[in-house]
């Protein structure tokens, strides 16, 4: 379980981006955080693996508070959450199999790591997950020859293989089609689901997250304007997250979408 307590992070600009933010994230749950850019959303995530050094508050991943951890028992735990980004963060010149497998270089040793010598057990659970997202066949390509979605996939992957207790997920879909966006966030709830892992997803697209996730955090101005369920995310509740506009659309839209599923 996920617990903040009064989480703020205030930038030396005085600009206040978390206003004592509190929010619990129990196993297995997948939420998604909307809002206008700005509101501070990358930043939350980022205070909760300490990317982003928090200015007050508590972060606790378990029984254990991130927040008052050393560097060394700081990475320690950074296994335990892994990380998707919006621009992938793949090493280029490396080959899909050994872009996951970086994933395990938090627990083997420094010269196995550096001499990419990773345990046989390491590269079977590689190729496990790649054939689960259907990319086992391309285990061998270099990361600069794959396609937005499949660069997706791969992270999705190495962030899957340090067998994390939770998922933080920076806007996955940002650069990808609607169609491909779509495939990206059902994978990662169904991973989810399977594993019984929390996920905190960024995410931009409204419709999206009314789609695929079971809950959702509405942050307005660093601070949390809305937490409930999808289906709760009324026009009234919209124009509070992010102002006027037709969000009677947008609600129409995700029940055609639900309707074309059934």
């Amino acid at each position: 379980m996920l617990r903040l307590e009064k989480l703020v992070k205030t930038y030396k600009t005085g600009d206040q981006a978390l206003k004592a933010v509190d929010l619990v994230v129990p196993e297995g749950q997948v939420l998604a955080l909307i809002g206008p850019s700005g509101a501070g959303k990358s930043t939350l995530i980022r205070c909760i693996n300490r990317l982003v050094e928090p200015t007050s508050g508590k972060v606790h991943l378990g029984e254990v508070d991130l927040t008052s951890l050393s560097t060394a028992a700081l990475r320690r735990q950074r296994s335990r959450m892994g990380m998707i980004f919006q621009e992938y963060a793949l090493v280029e010149r490396l080959t899909v199999m050994e872009n996951v497998l970086s994933g395990r270089l938090g627990y083997v040793g420094f010269w196995r790591s550096f001499l990419r010598k990773f345990p046989q057990s390491d590269i079977d659970e590689a190729f496990r997950l790649l054939d689960r997202v259907g990319m086992a066949h391309m285990s061998d390509k270099r990361a600069d020859e794959l396609s937005g979605g499949q660069r997706q996939r791969v992270g999705i992957c190495r962030a899957l293989i340090q067998n994390p207790a939770l998922l933080l997920v920076d806007e996955p879909t940002a650069s990808l089609d609607p169609k491909t966006s779509r495939q990206i966030m059902r994978l990662i709830c169904e991973l989810c689901k399977e594993r019984g892992l929390a996920a905190i997803i960024n995410i931009h697209d409204v419709a999206l997250a009314q789609m695929f996730v079971q809950r959702v955090i509405g942050l307005r101005f660093g601070a949390v304007e809305f937490d409930g369920l999808p289906e709760e995310l009324t026009p009234d509740v919209l124009t509070t997250i992010y102002g006027e506009e037709d969000w009677e659309a947008t609600i129409e839209n995700v029940n055609d979408e639900d309707g074309a599923k059934e």
